[in-house]
């Protein structure tokens, strides 16, 4: 219940919060360091802690963890450690009942920053001074880092150690290497996170210095405006979906549309297509897309069950088919790349107009380089959140191949209500049985532990989780918290109306992510598996979008989310691809109900409803 007294409204105590009917033990799931811990009661119980759902959703498993663990390390190490933003550092991180809150660490003193601020000019200088070519190498990087994990062997462990390695080698067993390379693996899932946020946060840090510039010449600006003089430059989040848009070009001039119109799998298109000289074009083209395009996953790419589309194919499959029926309508599939160009233009010659001669080459210098940093803000999240995480989710799942050969558990996917310290003591276990030639022990122990996590998570996947945990904050003014995340003052008191009951039913508020108005049908979504129920002409409604999701967007006539400010993906996408969109709405999906007739204004940041079902 929430924490308050009579004169200070307040979040509930992340103490006092109940666990949910069903899920006793549920701490067992995850590491002491990511839990409330008694001994730190009185210090955490006066600080505000946001849920972070625009990144983490839904309950975490406990092998996913390692995941969320690694994410938040890499920003903090970037912020803190490597480049030394003066004003901050990072985070901490909490679970209450399998869902991840987080805390920003307070600011340094003013000494502290202005020493932080001499190291931050001379290391964040030099990236800014060479970023083209730090990019490119940073990319080198990463597809490095990409091929390192598909590269990692899980040990056959075979009846006899190869031949070879008793007379030529004498290097480690298979036992030894199932260590070794399990260790690997999670070397590489660690050290991505850093390549993660190495441009990420000085990518945001230069839009930042630009629209703290903006409001200081234009106080009434909104933040849609200013991130309008950004927009219209191509990234590589879009490049999957482009893919599909050519596939489906190429499939009508190779005159093969209505039979890959039938299909709904990839072996129902092998089987419609192949052998003819026109299907096996296609189809050749298709698995060129395939790599790495497809490696886009459904979700965030931080949970393992949001699996990817080249593991599932049947979302680019209707993708395509819903563009081949667009091209059959004579409309062109192209996005309005040269439109939004002319409105960004439009929209800088304005403000720019407008200023003094003094004050343009500051505009000049900052706009400039926003617009070269930004496309890193999202081609980032195609190569570590979507193509990197595809592989790493299934090397993870080659490791359990193994566990079930060995009878630890039946289903490959049980490997993750494991915690990472838990698999590698099945993985001694392993070692020890094969190096012996007998029976390992897990199969004896896991099994029951599995069953009785999955009830667990069941039962914590029905827990409604609040917004924040804590004190109300005296103020919201931390950038980050506010482009990426949406929390503002506003979200805050829309959060404690909500909590009181006092939401209305009727009309809800966010931020003006993509304009435009756009009246429909609703469509909630809360998980990716959902989304072939979308229709034409529906309004999407989710908890937050994936980029994953574009596809989609050729259906719909307009989005909101509950989570996300000015910068997150799903108001960027909706930008790029002219839909208006409201974030960061707080209550969109459990206010609205598939099929009642909405508005949404992106101009405003209002979504209203229209009429019941």
């Amino acid at each position: 219940m929430p924490n308050e007294t009579a004169s200070t409204p307040s979040f509930p105590d992340p103490y006092t919060l109940e666990t949910p009917a069903g899920a006793e033990g549920w701490q067992e799931m995850y590491a002491y360091h990511n839990l409330f811990l008694e001994g730190r009661r009185e210090e955490d119980s006066k600080k505000t802690w946001f849920r972070n759902s625009l990144h983490f959703p839904e309950v975490s498993y406990p092998f996913d963890h390692a995941v969320i663990d690694g994410s938040f390390t890499g920003t903090g190490v970037t912020n803190t450690r490597v480049f030394a933003l003066p004003p901050a550092l990072g985070l901490d991180v909490r679970v209450v009942n399998g869902y991840t809150y987080m805390s920003a660490l307070p600011s340094p003193d003013e000494e502290t920053q202005a020493r932080r601020a001499e190291e931050f000019a001379q290391r964040a200088g030099h990236y800014f001074q060479n970023w083209d070519s730090l990019y490119q190498e940073w990319e080198s990087r990463v597809t490095e880092a990409i091929r390192a994990v598909g590269d990692i062997e899980v040990p056959a462990l075979s009846e006899f150690e190869p031949i070879e390695r008793v007379l030529e080698d004498h290097g480690p067993t298979q036992g030894n290497l199932l260590l070794a390379n399990y260790h690997r693996l999670l070397e590489q899932g660690d050290a991505i996170w850093t390549l993660h946020s190495e441009f990420l946060n000085l990518g945001y840090a230069a839009y930042l210095q630009f629209l703290t510039l903006c409001k200081q010449h234009f106080p009434e600006i909104g933040d849609q405006t200013i991130s309008r003089m950004v927009s219209g430059i191509d990234v590589l989040l879009f490049r999957p979906d482009d893919e599909l848009r050519a596939l489906a070009k190429k499939a009508e001039e190779l005159g093969v549309g209505d039979a890959v119109k039938g299909a709904a799998s990839e072996d129902e298109l092998k089987a419609a297509l192949g052998g003819t000289e026109a299907g096996d074009a296609w189809l050749a083209a298709l698995a060129e897309s395939k790599d790495p395009w497809f490696n886009f996953s459904y979700g965030s790419g931080m949970y393992h069950s949001h699996r990817s589309w080249i593991d599932d194919m049947s979302l680019p499959i209707q993708g395509i088919s819903d563009y081949i029926d667009r091209l059959r309508a004579g409309e062109d599939l192209a996005r309005p790349l040269d439109r939004l160009q002319a409105e960004r233009d439009e929209l800088t010659e304005h403000y720019r107009g407008l200023l003094d001669d003094d004050d343009r080459p500051a505009f000049d210098e900052a706009l400039g380089l926003s617009r070269v940093v930004f496309p890193y803000v999202e081609n980032h999240n195609f190569y570590i959140e979507h193509w990197f995480m595809t592989n790493f989710w299934n090397k993870v799942r080659e490791f359990s191949a193994k566990f079930v050969e060995w009878g630890f558990w039946t289903d490959i996917e049980d490997i993750f209500y494991l915690r990472r310290a838990e698999v590698e003591e099945a993985v001694v276990d392993l070692q020890m049985a094969w190096g012996a030639g007998g029976k390992p022990q897990g199969s004896f122990h896991w099994p029951a532990v599995i069953e009785r996590r999955r009830e667990i998570y069941k039962a914590l996947d029905a827990w409604n989780p609040p917004p924040a945990l804590g004190p109300v904050p005296e103020e919201v003014n931390e950038p980050l918290s506010i482009m990426l995340w949406g929390i503002t003052p506003e979200t805050v008191d829309r959060w404690l109306a909500a909590q009181e009951g006092h939401g209305s039913n009727v009309r809800l508020d966010g931020f003006a992510g993509s304009p435009g108005v756009a009246e429909g049908p609703a469509r909630v979504v809360l998980r990716p598996d959902e989304l072939d129920t979308v229709l034409d002409g529906e309004i999407l409604v989710a908890p937050v979008t994936s980029p994953s999701w574009t596809p989609v967007f050729g259906r719909i006539k307009g989005a909101v989310s509950d989570i996300g400010g000015i910068m997150c993906h799903a108001a960027i996408v909706s930008r790029e691809y002219g839909l208006p969109a409201v974030v960061g709405t707080g209550f969109g999906t459990t206010t609205i109900k598939t099929g009642q007739m909405i508005r949404v204004d992106g101009n405003a940041g209002t979504v209203t409803v229209l009429e019941e079902v």
